[in-house]
């Protein structure tokens, strides 16, 4: 769907923060499942988490992909997705061997356009979420720029600036609303 934006990338480039700024500035936004199934596995005190389950994590993942793509179809104009299906399924496929992308992405597509944020150490941070260091952040930036141009979308990786310039780059380089 056209009026689906994702922005995908490195872990810890700067995704949530964009955004947020894109939510401040009146658009839909969708978070990032892999977050969200953190928060409600420790509220549960659950294991499909990326360091006990990922397999278990990233079946949720895509789950909760497909089920944001359905909500977001009553969104009115643009829905930016902090990360999407093509992520998680091309995680769970990296991990398992099992054809994942082709059963879940060709039918699901977002936008041509997927807005990429690159490695960017002098920002990057682990979390009690995000547990995994910058070199496998960086391999899986990588495995993702490969992936997303090679399902038929169109990559544009965002330069390291500012939030708001990051947010108007994003901004001018949809098409018209009119269009979507």
């Amino acid at each position: 769907m056209d009026r689906f934006v994702v922005i995908s990338g490195c872990s810890g480039g700067g995704k949530s923060t964009l955004l947020t700024e894109l939510a401040r500035r009146g658009f839909a936004v969708i978070e990032e499942p892999g977050r969200r199934i953190v928060d409600a596995e420790r509220a549960r005190g659950g294991t499909a988490m990326p360091w006990i389950d990922m397999e278990g994590f990233l079946c949720r993942a895509i789950t909760m992909a497909m089920a944001d793509r359905e909500a977001a179809c009553s969104n009115r104009g643009i829905t930016f997705f902090d990360r999407g299906l093509v992520d998680a399924a091309s995680a769970l496929e990296t991990l398992t061997g099992e054809p994942t992308i082709a059963r879940d992405c060709y039918n699901h597509r977002y936008a041509p356009r997927v807005f990429l944020t690159p490695p960017w150490p002098e920002i990057y941070a682990t979390d009690s979420a995000r547990q995994h260091n910058l070199a496998a952040a960086i391999t899986e930036y990588n495995r993702l720029a490969a992936l997303y141009p090679a399902l038929g979308y169109e990559t544009l990786v965002l330069p390291k600036v500012p939030v708001a310039e990051r947010a108007d780059i994003v901004l001018a380089s949809l098409p018209p609303l009119s269009v979507l």
